[in-house]
């Protein structure tokens, strides 16, 4: 498979892509045929792992945390759910084409990419349209001029039926959460505030997908939508707890994050409430219980011009790598925008008793890509000094928890390394493996991140120990057989 090469691309990307095509992470759907459309990736079953022990963390981390409720609504959604949402007009790409080869453009992210200007959110097309013309911004294929600008909705359109209703398949997966808001609140027995999570799938006809995980048209989604009364946002208890925890906040016009506790934040009115605090502070500490360093992590605020079409404040987490900062996590407070938009198009009432008021709740949300965030911490985690290739995840979301390892491909080693494999695959994540050289196995699993190889050797067979190899360290002990899964459940706990 050829990953296309776009500007920006750095050594590190091109190793890991390399590494998740050949280990398998993952890789370009249909790759077999000529006519695979661009977008659309498979994992593989390290990468399927990976992603299943990173959402184990997000559950644990914040959904059971913070007691939230989790749902699994449909991909397919009718037509009146994103009228009532605003996508059907606003959930747009700037387009244009080449008036020489007819290639089309994204036009936002072509001026960013040729001139290194950046294209506000909400930038009319005429004004990108001067852009383009005063910076002779030009098809990068023949170099011809663009012409034709137009607006792209990014939805999929599918037609249900027989009669081929119109339908789409969701963009984001919180449409879900907010229709079926009153039916939880009421079959739930929850009271203001409340958040409701679920993670799946969304589909955006992206214009130019690129850059592996980063950049999709069908991807992975963990969202949370958080209901709240606007009169009582700072009535939050629970927000108490990390008052003193210290923010990475890079306010509009700054150049660079600072370091300011949440208290300091909402003080000087950095923060509107109490409640988007505490939910800033949970979502930057998640990522940092993922292993990336505090010093990479930024929440970044938007201005007028970048936010979303239905958000009254925002902030982006963004992750530094090789390719730049890279955002994880849309926190947006939303206001009533979602709710009233559903209660004007169905007729069905949205409002709810908080405190003996009818009230119609706001919604702040932390609505996170996925497959963007396991690049970001494979990125970080990637360790290609000194010639060797070591991925030093944290041992929690390791793909294979250990290697079961023959110290040579020879009875009764194998035997004996195989009746620990079948002992321990009941409970843990293990390959066994008894192909090549110990060394060459041991740099195998390294490679993918495995974080104890438990080789059998003809000490074994004498004492029933094991040697427990380290990745980080590479450093040995021998322990008792029957010790290991204890042990095991020690190095692979959460922090």
């Amino acid at each position: 498979m050829q990953l296309r090469q776009d500007k920006g691309v750095s050594r590190k990307f091109e190793e890991l892509i390399k590494l998740a095509l050949e280990r398998g992470f993952f890789t370009s759907a249909s790759e077999i045929y000529s006519d695979a459309p661009a977008g659309f990736w498979d994992y593989g079953p390290l990468g399927a792992a990976m992603k299943r022990k990173f959402i184990e963390l997000w559950r644990r981390e914040l959904v059971r945390r913070d007691c939230m409720l989790e749902i699994d609504g449909a991909q397919i959604l009718s037509k009146s759910v994103f009228k009532a949402s605003g996508h059907l007009d606003s959930f747009v790409d700037p387009i244009a084409r080449c008036s020489k080869c007819g290639a089309i453009y994204r036009v936002d992210k072509l001026i960013e990419e040729r001139t290194g200007l950046h294209v506000p959110e909400r930038l009319n097309l005429d004004e990108m349209r001067r852009i383009v013309e005063e910076n002779d911004v030009r098809c990068t294929r023949c170099g011809g001029k663009l012409t034709g600008y137009y607006y792209f909705n990014m939805m999929f359109r599918i037609g249900i039926g027989v009669a081929e209703a119109d339908a789409y398949l969701r963009p984001e997966t919180c449409q879900n959460i907010f229709v079926d808001f009153l039916r939880l609140y009421k079959t739930m027995r929850r009271k203001l505030p409340f958040a409701i999570a679920q993670y799946g799938k969304s589909f955006r006809n992206e214009i130019s997908p690129r850059q592996g995980l980063l950049r999709m048209r069908e991807f992975y989604q963990a969202e949370i939508e958080v209901f709240f009364n606007p009169n009582r946002a700072n009535d939050f208890p629970k927000a108490d707890a990390v008052m003193d925890y210290e923010l990475r906040l890079q306010q509009v016009g700054e150049s660079e994050p600072s370091e300011i506790t949440c208290r300091e934040a909402l003080s000087q009115g950095l923060i509107s409430s109490k409640l988007v605090a505490y939910y800033l502070a949970l979502i930057q500490q998640f990522y940092e219980k993922a292993g990336i360093p505090k010093e990479r992590i930024r929440l970044r605020q938007l201005g007028e011009d970048e936010k979303a079409f239905y958000a009254v404040e925002a902030w982006d987490l963004e992750v530094e790598t090789s390719l730049g900062w890279i955002e994880l996590v849309a926190c947006n407070n939303r206001g009533d925008h979602d709710l009233g938009g559903h209660q004007r198009m169905s007729g069905q009432e949205m409002e709810v008793l908080d405190d003996g008021q009818k009230i119609l709740p706001h919604v702040f949300e932390l609505s996170m890509g996925v497959d963007r965030s396991l690049y970001c911490i494979l990125e970080n985690f990637l360790d290609l000094e000194n010639g060797k290739t070591i991925l030093r995840l944290p041992p929690y979301l390791a793909p294979i928890d250990a290697a079961i390892l023959p110290l040579v491909s020879r009875e009764p080693l194998t035997s004996k390394a195989m009746e620990i494999y079948d002992e321990l695959r009941r409970d843990f994540d293990v390959e066994y493996d008894d192909s090549g050289s110990i060394g060459r196995r041991y740099m195998r699993y390294d490679e993918v991140g495995v974080p104890i190889c438990i080789t059998v050797d003809y000490q074994t067979m004498e004492d029933d120990t094991v040697t427990i190899r380290f990745r980080d360290s590479a450093h040995q002990i021998r322990v008792d057989v029957s010790d290991l899964p204890c042990l095991m459940r020690g190095w692979l706990a959460y922090p």
